[in-house]
């Protein structure tokens, strides 16, 4: 091996780079191109022994960044000349966190090879890998390979693992903003420290698109320790320049509700995918990528053939069809979910339009750059509404980017269900001694703060299964063996088990979706098909289905004539408001309040505003407005703290507690990304209540957990903790163990250590877990210290107001079927127009 480890060798590298550069540009010319000065940036700090982060706009260039360190320093390392060059051995690990990614990423890396003549072997290694290919690479690994997080941590557990890694350069973590603040980051954090102790020279560098704490992620894909002294923050500094607009609807109800447009806009959105060559068209769930799939089609017809979907549910030779009809150009439209937000460079998308609210300022950028991908070009996106009031948060997500108030990704601490199911994979990759692995793991941002018990907890654990199950043999997975004291895996079984469960994403069971007479479509969520009948509809792939029977992990269906009753169920994310876009939401409501209504989107709300103005208020950025509203169903409270649903599910369950203590009261709740609504027989004590501290941000460590089914949704919350940490094994390929057993299991085991180790630290991640990713806990603390400090306006309409009006449609369908749904809010809209004049 070769590395720049003293001043000769970096001079050395210099030099040589200066002589090789001449090659890079020439091979960026013939195309057209010509290196931006980040990619050159990275090239000399690569070269200079360097690792770092690279962050840049989608399109402009990271890749090749990333990509030309590696094959410089090979072209200035002095070498015997052969007649037939022989590939090295492994030297650069390239991450992706979608393995679809991966064909179109060895293609980009391939194009140098090639044309330079550079003997380098390079393939992926994914869930998609074939078995031949698997069992070539398992005698000899290429010499630049691109592979997931879950594929790396199984070639951690491999025996030879130290001698497999020995001669690796580079590792590259594509799209870190995506892995970030998620238990495949930690697992990929865990797995750069393996490998930084199994080949000390290796350098690491991380591409990222969309980022608010640059420095955070940096530390988090580098680690803490002497090695982040050498760490470089590289961005992109080609500005590319980004479009954001909406297409109005032609006409503005003043009382909207959730979805209420539907496909009104359908005639917009046709015609603004004919201004482009090839279009994409997001959407926020998998549903309505169905629906409106349909509709485009259904409007032109003779776009049959050139139109297509695309989404996680999907096989993957559809996906790819799809993918390779984007970069051709053979296709008109995909309307697509987040499937198509990272990485793949379809440079002859024109048009990008997005389906409701981005939610987020960093995904509206992230998807506004799948047009224009390309290095100095202008990249678009039209947002089309759902609701009229998505208006303004296009206008507010517009600021975001201008402003470049991009979201931060809070990062995880210590899930120790990660943390297990790795030191099982060190063992089974070598084995370890426990102060070594203590010392690697410490050297990572999530485990920085690991303490001494938790330590000692994992490695019990993981050898004994803990107190509750110390007498169970399968769970004693680690053992101490020799006299070196390296702790290795024994057993075959316990090797064979936790390979084929490596990973954290935790699911609902998948079940194929298959012709009785033909070919498979893809699979859905079994939740789903578990609500099917024989003889229901549903569209998938864009197409009418009939629902047949489940047999054999497949759900059997035909052809159905029409898509009459069909209606696309599955599950489907509901995509909460950011923070950063609640602030510019916050924001562009106090200019309304003033009177000021820039540009297309607030001119076009302007009407439901002045309404809400006339009858109740348009709240200030430094107010909290509260509605009292009295009706037949009883008394309402309305409460427009702007902070995105999943902390307005929390907030709205700790004010009905909080209220009740001081009276006993019952409430039905509803919430939504701008509010929430507490519905009374009786009028509630409000006064009283913000007097005694309703909004005080005390004590929510016990009154959030106090003001729900805390323990309840803790269990559930512990199927994936106990899925991760090798608890619960999820069965072998098309074995048939549902979710629903899973979760009877892992709800088995819950009970099991409350009753007999309730200091297991699972239980207290599960308990962490359910109040800061399902309701944001740390986010309603804050949101709760600046509602105490606004003033608190409240104000008592005669009649709903339009802010108000959306959470009672979404009351409402919890309780009224679909069918008379529509008709009941219909009659409430035309009351509620009527007396706004």
């Amino acid at each position: 091996m070769r590395f720049f480890t003293d001043v000769a060798d970096l001079t050395l590298a210099r030099e040589s780079s200066t002589i090789s550069f001449g090659r890079a540009e020439r091979w960026f010319a013939a195309r057209g191109w010509r290196p931006f000065e980040f990619q050159r940036e990275v090239w000399r700090a690569y070269l200079d022994g360097e690792s770092g982060l690279i962050h840049a706009a989608t399109g402009t260039g990271k890749t090749y960044a990333a990509w030309w360190g590696p094959l410089l320093e090979w072209s200035a390392e002095p070498r015997e000349q052969a007649a037939t060059p022989k590939a090295p051995p492994l030297r650069v690990l390239w991450i992706t966190p979608l393995r679809a990614l991966a064909a179109d990423t060895e293609e980009a890396l391939r194009a140098p090879l090639l044309s330079l003549g550079i003997p380098w072997t390079l393939e992926s290694r994914t869930g998609d890998t074939s078995p031949a290919q698997r069992a070539r690479q398992g005698r000899r690994l290429p010499t630049a390979l691109v592979t997931t997080p879950e594929s790396l941590s199984l070639l951690l557990s491999r025996a030879d693992a130290p001698a497999l890694f020995s001669d690796l350069r580079l590792v590259v973590v594509d799209e870190w903003h995506e892995l970030l603040g998620t238990k495949r980051g930690v697992q990929v954090e865990l797995a750069l420290a393996r490998l930084r102790a199994l080949s000390p020279g290796v350098r690491t560098w991380g591409l990222s698109a969309t980022i608010g704490n640059l420095e955070e992620a940096a530390e988090a894909l580098l680690g803490v320790g002497e090695q982040v002294r050498q760490a470089r923050i590289v961005r992109g500094v080609e500005p590319k320049e980004v479009v954001v607009d909406a297409l109005i609807p032609p006409v503005v109800e003043r009382f909207p509700w959730a979805g209420h447009l539907g496909t009104l806009m359908l005639p917009q959105v046709v015609a603004a995918i004919e201004e482009g060559e090839t279009a994409i068209v997001f959407t926020n769930t998998r549903s309505q990528t169905e629906i409106w799939y349909q509709a485009i089609l259904a409007q032109r017809p003779d776009w049959a053939g050139r139109i297509a979907l695309h989404h996680g549910s999907l096989d993957r030779g559809r996906r790819e069809w799809v993918e390779e009809g984007l970069r051709t150009g053979a296709l008109r439209c995909v309307v697509a979910t987040s499937s198509l937000d990272l990485g793949v460079d379809f440079s002859p998308v024109d048009r990008v339009l997005q389906i409701g609210s981005p939610k987020g300022v960093a995904r509206l950028l992230q998807r506004a750059g799948r047009s224009g991908h390309r290095p100095g070009a202008t990249s678009r996106v039209t947002c089309v509404p759902t609701n009229v009031l998505e208006l303004v948060e296009v206008a507010a997500a517009r600021d975001g980017i201008r402003m470049g108030a991009i979201e931060s990704r809070p990062l995880l601490e210590r899930p120790l269900d990660v943390l297990v199911q790795h030191v099982v994979t060190v063992a089974l990759g070598g084995g370890f001694r426990p102060d070594e692995l203590l010392r690697e793991v410490r050297s990572t941002r999530a485990y920085a703060d690991l303490r001494d018990d938790e330590w000692e907890w994992t490695l019990a654990f993981v050898t004994s299964g803990g107190e509750a199950l110390r007498g169970y043999p399968e769970y004693s997975r680690v053992v101490s063996a020799g006299d070196d004291g390296r702790w290795i895996v024994q057993d075959a079984g316990v090797a064979r088990r936790h390979r084929q469960s490596i990973g954290t994403i935790v699911s609902d069971a998948q079940i194929a979706v298959q012709y009785l007479r033909g070919g498979a479509l893809g699979s859905v969520e079994e939740s789903f098909i578990a609500r099917l009948k024989p003889g229901d509809r549903f569209t998938f792939a864009g197409r009418p289905l009939e629902f047949v029977r489940v047999r054999d992990m497949k759900a059997w269906v035909r052809k159905a004539p029409n898509v009459k009753g069909a209606i696309p169920r599955w599950i489907g994310s509901r995509l909460p408001l950011s923070r950063a876009l609640a602030e510019r939401l916050r924001a562009r409501l106090d200019e309304a309040a003033r009177g000021v209504f820039r540009e297309a989107e607030m001119e076009a709300v302007r009407p439901v505003l002045e309404v809400q103005a006339r009858w109740s208020r348009i709240p200030r950025a430094d107010e909290l407005l509260i509605e009292r509203v009295k009706s037949r169903e009883g008394h309402h409270l309305f409460v427009f703290p702007f902070e995105g649903r999943l902390v307005h599910e929390g907030l709205a369950a700790l004010l009905a507690y909080r209220i009740a203590r001081l009276r006993p009261i019952t409430f039905s709740l509803a919430a939504n990304d701008w509010g929430i609504e507490l519905l009374a027989p009786e009028e509630a004590p409000l006064e009283e209540a913000l007097a005694a501290g309703l909004l005080a941000p005390t004590k929510l460590v016990e009154d959030v957990p106090a003001s729900l089914n805390a323990t309840e949704m803790a269990k559930r919350q512990f199927r994936e903790i106990a899925r991760v940490s090798g608890l619960v094994f999820p069965g072998l390929p098309r074995s048939g163990k549902t979710a629903r057993q899973l979760q009877v299991s892992s709800g088995l085991f819950f009970d099991v250590l409350q009753r007999y180790d309730p200091r297991n630290l699972l239980l207290s991640q599960a308990h962490r877990e359910v109040l800061e990713r399902q309701l944001e806990s740390s986010r309603l603390g804050r949101t709760l210290e600046r509602l105490a400090s606004s003033r608190v306006v409240i104000t008592t309409p005669k009649r709903t107001p339009p802010l108000a009006f959306p959470l009672l449609v979404d009351r409402a369908r919890n309780r009224v079927s679909s069918e008379s749904l529509g008709d009941r809010i219909r009659k409430m809209q035309l009351a509620l127009e009527r007396a706004a004049g």
